[in-house]
C-alpha cells in the first residue's frame, strides 16, 4: 500500500503566545513550533498500516518552522520518505493555497492513501483534508479513529466518530484522503539518539514549488481567510481566598456579597 502522509507544524502551547505589532497574528520569532498532535496520529495510523499490509509511507511538509525536524522524526520512527517542498510561502498562507499546492504535487504521485490530521489547533477547521480531496476527485472521511484494508485491496474501512463517541463504519473506494483524528495507538516514542542517528544519514528530498505557490496564490488569493484583529483573552473572573478564622472568613464574605449588591 502506497501511503502519503501530510505533516504541518503549530505553535508549542507550552510558550508563551504573543501577538506581533499589528495584532493580525502571532509573533512567529517568538514561537516554538511542534508536529501537530493530530498529524502525528496521522503518521502513527500509516505506519501501522504499513506494518500490517506492506507498502510505504512518504511524508511530506512545507518548509516552514522548522520543517526538517519533524520530517527526520518521521524517518526514525520508520517513514520511507520525506519529501521538504520549498519555497517563500506567505505568512499568511491558508488551507486552501495549500491544497491547491499539494493537489499539484501529489498529482504526479502514485498513492493508494493519503492521510493527514483532522484538523490543526491553530485553525480549527478542518478544511485542509476534503479541499484536497476535492481538488483530486478523491473521496474523503473525516474524525477517522483507526481503519483497515479490505482484502480486495481496493478500498478500507474507517471507524468515523460522531459526538457523543458514537462510531460509525464507512467503507471508502481508494485512493481517498482521510482527516486521522486518532490512530489504533498512540504515537510511538523515539529515542533522541536514534534521531540524531538519522539525522547524520537520512536524505530529506527537497523539492521546489515556487511557481506552484505563485500560481496558487494569485488564483486563489480571493478564498483566503483573512484576520482582521486577535486579542488575548481578558479576565473576566478571579478567587479570593478568605484567611482568618471562621468568623472573620463569614464576617469578610458578608461584605464582599454586600459591595456587590448580591445581598443586602
Amino acid at each position: 500500500m502506497r501511503i502519503i502522509t501530510i505533516l504541518k507544524q503549530v505553535p508549542d502551547l507550552v510558550e508563551e503566545l504573543e501577538l506581533n505589532e499589528q495584532g493580525t497574528s502571532l509573533n512567529k520569532q517568538l514561537l516554538r513550533f511542534v508536529l501537530s498532535e493530530y498529524d502525528d496520529y496521522a503518521l502513527e495510523q500509516s505506519l501501522i498500516l504499513k506494518e500490517k499490509y506492506g507498502g510505504s509511507v512518504r511524508a511530506f511538509a512545507l518548509d516552514i518552522g522548522d520543517a526538517k525536524e519533524i520530517l527526520v522524526t518521521a524517518l526514525a520512527k520508520g517513514a520511507d520518505e520525506a519529501i521538504l517542498l520549498k519555497s517563500d510561502f506567505p505568512e499568511d498562507i491558508g488551507n486552501h493555497i495549500i491544497a491547491k499546492i499539494y493537489q499539484t504535487i501529489l498529482s504526479e504521485q502514485q498513492y493508494d492513501l493519503i492521510l493527514t490530521g483532522v484538523q490543526a489547533i491553530d485553525d480549527l477547521d478542518g478544511s485542509l483534508g476534503p479541499i484536497l480531496a476535492g481538488l483530486l476527485n478523491i473521496p474523503y472521511v473525516g474524525v477517522v479513529k483507526g481503519l483497515r484494508v479490505l482484502d480486495d485491496k481496493k478500498s478500507i474501512i474507517v471507524g468515523k466518530e460522531y459526538p457523543g463517541g458514537i462510531i460509525s463504519e464507512i467503507k471508502v473506494s481508494l485512493p481517498a484522503v482521510i482527516g486521522i483524528q486518532s490512530a489504533e495507538k498512540p504515537p510511538r516514542y523515539v529515542p533522541i539518539a536514534k534521531i540524531r542517528q538519522v539525522q547524520k544519514s537520512a536524505k530529506i528530498i527537497e523539492q521546489d514549488v515556487t511557481d506552484v505557490v505563485n500560481k496558487a496564490v494569485s488564483n486563489l488569493s480571493e478564498t483566503q481567510i483573512k484576520v482582521k484583529r486577535m486579542v488575548k483573552p481578558e479576565s473576566s473572573k478571579k478567587a479570593v481566598i478568605l484567611d482568618g478564622s471562621l468568623d472573620e472568613a463569614v464576617q469578610r464574605l458578608t461584605g464582599l456579597l454586600k459591595d456587590k449588591g448580591i445581598v443586602r
